[in-house]
């Protein structure tokens, strides 16, 4: 077979499976926007960035003046000559934040994962991965040529279970998002903790969507974050021991073979992330709890999925949102699983009240209201 057949040919199948998709441009920031292609005014609850930080005039101002002093990219790795003294910098305040030793920045909380995974797992190593962990995990414990083993979501029986019975003497690795990146929902990071000395396993956590918590405590656990999502740049870190971010800083081929995060990325994450510790900060997470508050009562976080079922029904809602002036995409296979698919609503401090009541009333209209999340649970469904 040709590759232009096998092209054309893998193309029909996503086609015929009604999965092809291609993105569509969103001419606007924050909340608001024109959306291609016929440049129709839409609010949109379907962006990461929680805080609002994409926009703030301080972050703004931090990205002009690095364009100034540094240019438009490093021009190198970072163990060649792509380090400039913003990555130093950001890297101590990440540490700091994190209440960690060390961090080391990557290009992306993608990369992040990759780095991290791979250098900290590989042969020999048992490596136990939630069920419904991000992408970016998935991939890394792929490329990290461990064994594999995926306990059912949040099941800390299951866990117990793989850590008791991996073999004397062989390291154990457990990977967990913090906050579910589908379901909003937050893994018990306590008992995850607890867990894993029982059975002397290294923790690692992915908290790309935890700008609301939960907090962690224990000071040997490996953090992976971005810089995308609460602190409304771009790019992503590992931190925790030194002795393991001076380990990935000699060993991640995501850190080792890549250009280093541009000026303005940098300069951009650093000033967001001045910004989330400072009142101003507190007072921004305040404003997303309420809008959470508005939507969906008690849930844990801003990802608030609206379980549609099949595919058709999904895509009808998102449609139905969009003629209201709502943008909230469909989620479908093979993002999530079959017969799961979902309108997957986030929030942010930017949005307005009356925005969220706008969303509110135009999901009981089409047929979909969000009930209370003590009464729905993870993946609220009408």
């Amino acid at each position: 077979m040709s590759w232009a057949e096998w092209v054309r040919r893998e193309s029909e199948r996503i086609r015929g499976a009604g999965q092809w998709r291609a993105p569509r441009d969103l001419d606007g920031a924050g909340p608001e926007g024109k959306l291609a292609p016929d440049g129709r005014a839409v609010v949109q609850f379907a962006s990461n960035d929680y805080l609002g930080l994409t926009q703030h005039p301080a972050v703004v101002a931090a990205a002009h003046a690095a364009l100034d002093r540094w240019g438009a990219g490093s021009g190198a790795a970072r163990l060649v000559v792509g380090s400039r003294p913003l990555h130093t910098e950001l890297e101590a305040e990440l540490a700091t934040w994190k209440r960690t030793e060390a961090a080391v920045l990557f290009p992306t909380g993608f990369a992040a994962n990759l780095g991290a995974l791979t250098v900290l797992a590989g042969p020999g190593t048992l490596v136990c991965s939630d069920e419904l962990n991000h992408a970016s995990i998935i991939d890394g414990t792929r490329l990290s040529r461990a064994e594999v083993a995926i306990y059912p979501h949040r099941d800390l029986h299951a866990l117990d279970r793989l850590l008791a019975d991996r073999g004397r003497g062989r390291r154990a690795l457990v990977v967990t998002d913090t906050v579910f990146s589908m379901d909003g929902d937050l893994a018990d990071v306590d008992a995850l903790v607890e867990c894993c000395a029982k059975h002397d396993a290294l923790l690692l956590v992915d908290e790309a969507h935890a700008v609301l918590g939960p907090e962690i405590e224990d000071d040997g656990v490996i953090r992976v974050g971005t810089l995308s999502k609460t602190l409304g740049a771009l790019g992503g870190f590992v931190a925790g021991p030194r002795r393991f971010t001076d380990l990935v800083v000699n060993r991640a081929r995501s850190y080792i073979f890549t250009t280093a995060p541009t000026p303005a990325d940098t300069a951009a994450a650093l000033a967001a992330l001045r910004v989330v510790q400072s009142s101003e900060g507190e007072i921004l997470k305040a404003l997303l709890r309420a809008n959470i508050e508005l939507l969906a009562p008690g849930h844990p976080s801003p990802i608030v999925p609206v379980v549609c079922g099949e595919e058709r029904r999904a895509l009808e809602a998102a449609a139905a949102l969009l003629e209201r002036g709502i943008l909230v995409p469909a989620i479908r296979p093979p993002t999530v699983e079959p017969g799961t698919s979902r309108l997957r609503v986030t929030l942010s401090a930017a949005h307005t009240p009356d925005q969220v009541r706008a969303l509110c009333d135009a999901l009981i209209e089409i047929g979909f209201p969000i009930e209370p999340a003590e009464h729905a649970g993870p993946g609220i469904s009408p």
